[in-house]
């Protein structure tokens, strides 16, 4: 079974190539779609974006597609970024900006009340087939400053209490056990694994 992984993030492409290893899947990259055109993220939620893209690789490819939406969800600050995690500090924002931006925002906030969780929504959409859902939430606290050199978007500032580290300091191997993607991709697995007919 062909399944096209619906992002050009190599951080997250690697992530997914990993959690999904072992499948009985041909994992195309969506780079193999050099004129694809993605469509604008204008989901309210993180489940509508990941259907968005999901269903849109899908109908573009006639493939089977596995899109996610995560977000970074601040108790301080009301839930934000959420689903605008990607463009927190603006439409043109990198990972700097974007972690910035949340440690202005939290300036002042006690190291107790920083709680924050990861929260993972992947969908698996195939033409002519209703949508699937699988999701994976991740707590922990946002650290005052950026620590370690791995990942990518708000893993130096995401501080996980059980492991005394943030998911920047971790190994892949290490992050791939407990991250919120992990959690959402193992629910996926168990879906795929029924569309596979395993």
């Amino acid at each position: 079974m062909k399944l096209v992984l619906a992002t050009l993030n190599p951080g997250k492409i690697a992530e997914l190539k990993t959690l999904l290893a072992g499948l009985p899947l041909a994992l195309v990259p969506l780079a193999a779609y050099p004129e694809y055109s993605p469509p604008e993220e204008t989901g309210r939620t993180l489940e509508e974006n990941a259907a968005l893209k999901a269903e849109a690789v899908a109908r573009f490819t006639g493939l089977w597609a596995l899109a996610d939406d995560s977000g970074l969800e601040v108790d301080a600050l009301g839930g934000r970024p959420g689903v605008f995690s990607a463009r927190y500090a603006g439409e043109d924002a990198d990972d700097k900006k974007n972690n910035a931006k949340l440690l202005i925002e939290l300036a002042g906030v006690a190291a107790s009340e920083r709680t924050a969780r990861f929260r993972t929504v992947i969908a698996l959409a195939h033409p002519g087939q209703p949508t699937r859902f699988a999701e994976g939430v991740c707590e922990g606290l946002i650290a005052l400053e950026p620590r370690g050199e791995s990942g990518f978007g708000y893993d130096p500032l995401f501080y996980y209490p059980p492991a005394g580290k943030t998911f920047a300091e971790m190994l892949p191997a290490e992050k791939n056990k407990i991250s919120h993607r992990a959690k959402a991709l193992q629910a996926a697995r168990e879906l795929l694994q029924q569309l596979a007919g395993m």
